[in-house]
């Protein structure tokens, strides 16, 4: 992701602000222009419209937003709305169709950090055009979520079917998701990383079974048509195969073409998010004995190289892994790409960019100073 600073006074921002802890001024995330902006009340306007903050010397503004209710309601929501549109909750939760219960202890807080990984999530897919900013009023687009907690008797599988997306929400809590990362051997379990994950199944159904091109994936991936519940239950007893590593992205891949697809579709996000968020620090990166280089932001120019990512990404794998190290931390990045993840990424990446796979044209970066420390609580729609 991007780095964010107030349009108003400068200051270095993070995607969750609601404040500038310098000027003070209230922040709302613009998904129209995919960014975090200063804002200030509308003059003239009815109570709670919002404008974008600026000098009196310029034009008076000419777009209005409402903040999403989520925010009214909870203090979980930095994004806004455009005053026109009639859904009271912004472009991010209203695909949030249902919510654990909130009296329980505990779960606004499973809320809020799950639907931060969701608004992260959606902002990558917009820059890749893959979901709509700014959808018809009233309207959504994409995936639909549905956020819950176990039951006696009724346990919560997180998973995908039919665009709806399902995440228990004990994996927002820390232990709980550590326990399963360590009995399921998966290195890299994150609220992120599952909603990149399901989502890949997702845009399976909308990229490569509409649109076509499921000969194609089964020459990179194999025959998605074999039994998917004998497939996971011969992988959750056996486990992956030895040689692994060779042929794919995680273990967990191995149990399945479709999770094959899942797991490097989420690797690839994964992959463009990292390098735009090097780019915008201006990292330069040289790994002792190499020439260095400066990354690029992946969303840069309209042809998206694949081989130029691929360059850069070790190097900046390195980096991050070093910089854990140096921490005390696990590595950051546990994984060694091999050249047949290495054609799996590629088919991801030229589907994405393919003319069927843009299904909306990629919004464009924010200039530096329309650019966030945390900032309010959970979102999402009522809960059921």
């Amino acid at each position: 992701m991007q780095t964010f600073r107030c349009d108003h006074c400068g200051q270095p921002l993070f995607f969750e602000n609601v404040q500038c802890l310098r000027c003070g001024s209230a922040l709302a995330f613009l998904p129209d222009r995919l960014a975090l902006c200063a804002i200030e009340p509308a003059p003239g306007q009815p109570g709670g419209t919002w404008q974008r903050k600026r000098p009196r010397r310029r034009r008076p503004a000419r777009h209005f937003y409402r903040l999403c209710h989520n925010h009214t309601d909870h203090q979980a929501c930095n994004f806004a709305v455009p005053v026109d549109d009639p859904n009271p909750y912004c472009a991010s939760c209203r695909q949030t169709r249902v919510l654990p219960d909130l009296s329980v202890p505990g779960n606004v807080d499973r809320w809020y950090r799950i639907e931060i990984a969701k608004r992260r999530l959606f902002y990558t897919l917009a820059r890749l055009g893959l979901v709509n900013v700014c959808p018809p009023p009233g309207v959504q687009d994409g995936p639909v979520f549905e956020f819950l907690a176990d039951m006696p008797g009724q346990m919560v599988t997180t998973g995908h079917a039919n665009g709806l997306i399902t995440l228990n929400v004990a994996e927002a809590d820390d232990a709980e998701r550590v326990k399963r990362r360590v009995e399921m051997r998966e290195p890299y379990r994150t609220l992120l990383g599952h909603l990149r994950h399901e989502s890949g199944h997702y845009y399976w159904d909308r990229l490569v079974d509409e649109e076509g091109r499921v000969d194609e994936f089964r020459r990179v991936f194999g025959d998605e048509s074999i039994d998917y519940a004998q497939s996971l239950q011969r992988h959750y007893a056996g486990g992956a195969p030895a040689d692994w590593q060779q042929r794919f992205v995680s273990a967990y891949a191995t149990s399945h073409p479709w999770e094959d697809w899942a797991e490097t579709w989420a690797h690839y996000l994964h992959m463009v998010d990292l390098l735009e968020t090097a780019a915008s620090y201006n990292t330069r990166v040289e790994v002792p004995g190499e020439e260095g280089d400066e990354v690029e932001d992946p969303f840069e120019h309209s042809e998206v190289d694949f081989d130029r990512l691929v360059d850069q990404w070790v190097p900046v794998t390195l980096l991050v892994n070093s910089l854990n190290r140096s921490l005390g931390q696990e590595d950051a990045y546990p994984f060694a790409l091999t050249s047949e993840s290495l054609q799996k990424l590629r088919f991801v990446h030229d589907v994405i960019h393919s003319p069927g796979g843009k299904q909306h044209p990629a919004a464009p970066a924010a200039s530096a100073m329309e650019q966030p420390e945390p900032a309010a609580r959970p979102q999402g729609p009522p809960a059921a």
